[in-house]
């Protein structure tokens, strides 16, 4: 098979599309994967290390921008889908999947436009203006969260989770033995939160009266990289603080209680590990989406919310101490993010592209035999 796999910009759009890319490849090595993206985004730096072939497209995006950069953005759009259509075109996929982000729309609304089979993945809880848009014109769409299925025609709808890398599926679904106290690891996306850092900082005389109990993981991003880790060796807690964690299966596995944003590639690792979490959603991300997503692992007791407008170290104290002292609700909560957990989101997305294609091809074959 050949895959086009359109969209990225962030991580949380381009990893689960990785997690496809490797689950086609696993059913055969012969399948060719090609992305669609843009220089922007996080796919121009990293798609290369890891092997795939990425096709650039000029595209910006719209919301919430000024009238000169909005009349940019949409003058844009007839040029970046005439280039989706060319490399469409050169590369002659039998499916087109968009994961999210810029790139998306346009090489999507190409392969339709071009007879190709297509198909959507939308992470979070409330669906993007980009995917409500394509969901009206492609053959299937998968989702991360049952709320979104009224957005979208229910015979193209397939609930299947996030996708999960192969690897860190594999490592977090293994249970292993957790040496004696309790490990917190926090978090905010790969550059870090301020918020949550600064809001760490300010716990950590609290938290000192647990430092018997308690050790840290804690990943800060570069800025406030200095700054946490003094404070840490300041009131004499055990942690391991770094800009980036490389190993985050390990993190994960190792863990008795996450602090982090409600993304959706986070809470989809989160779920898969099955960890309690206390999530403090980004408070500007599209639509409110991170609030959503977290609200839906709260509703199913997953998770504990603080939103960041309400953030104060006595506040996330208080509710880690309450977490940690007391092991049947940390249980319960673990148990109910496992139930969650879709480490099989990626095999059932390739599943069902490939009825797709196989459905495409039987109906070409037969309107070539009438």
């Amino acid at each position: 098979m050949r895959i086009v796999i359109a969209g990225g910009g962030t991580g949380g759009h381009l990893f689960p599309g990785i997690a496809v890319a490797e689950e086609f490849l696993k059913r055969d090595l012969r399948s060719r994967v090609m992305f669609i993206g843009t220089k922007k985004g996080i796919e121009h730096r990293l798609l290369g290390q890891l092997g795939y072939t990425l096709s650039e497209i000029d595209v910006e995006g719209l919301k919430g921008r000024g009238l000169a950069a909005l009349v940019k953005g949409l003058w844009a759009i007839p040029k970046s889908m005439w280039q989706s259509r060319l490399i469409l075109k050169d590369f002659s996929p039998d499916i087109v999947i968009g994961v999210g982000g810029y790139a998306s729309g346009p090489a999507v609304m190409a392969a339709y436009l071009m007879g190709i089979p297509t198909a959507i993945a939308e992470q979070n809880a409330l669906a993007g203006n980009t995917n409500r848009i394509l969901g009206k014109f492609v053959a299937k769409i998968f989702l991360t969260y049952e709320q979104s299925k009224n957005l979208f025609a229910a015979d193209k709808v397939l609930v299947t989770g996030n996708p999960v890398r192969a690897a860190i599926a594999a490592g977090l679904s293994r249970t292993r033995e957790k040496k004696g106290g309790r490990q917190i690891l926090i978090f905010g996306g790969s550059q870090g939160a301020a918020a949550i850092n600064k809001t760490m900082v300010a716990m950590l005389p609290l938290l000192q009266k647990m430092k018997d109990k308690v050790s840290v993981v804690h990943q800060t991003g570069e800025r406030d990289l200095t700054m946490v880790r003094r404070a840490y060796q300041q009131y004499g807690i055990e942690a391991q603080v770094s800009p980036f964690i490389v190993d985050m299966v390990s993190a994960y596995t190792a863990s008795d209680l996450v602090i982090c944003r409600a993304g959706a590639t986070s809470l989809a690792e989160i779920t898969v590990a099955g960890k309690a979490s206390i999530l403090i959603p980004f408070p500007f991300a599209a639509n409110d989406h991170q609030v959503l997503n977290a609200q839906a692992m709260v509703e199913a007791g997953a998770a504990a919310m603080i939103l960041e407008s309400n953030l104060t170290a006595e506040k996330l104290y208080s509710l880690v101490e309450s977490l940690l002292g007391d092991n049947q609700k940390l249980r319960d909560m673990e148990v109910r993010s496992k139930k969650l957990g879709k480490p099989d989101a990626a095999a059932r997305i390739v599943d069902a592209c490939m009825q797709l294609v196989s459905k495409n091809k039987r109906q070409s074959q037969n309107e070539e035999e009438s």
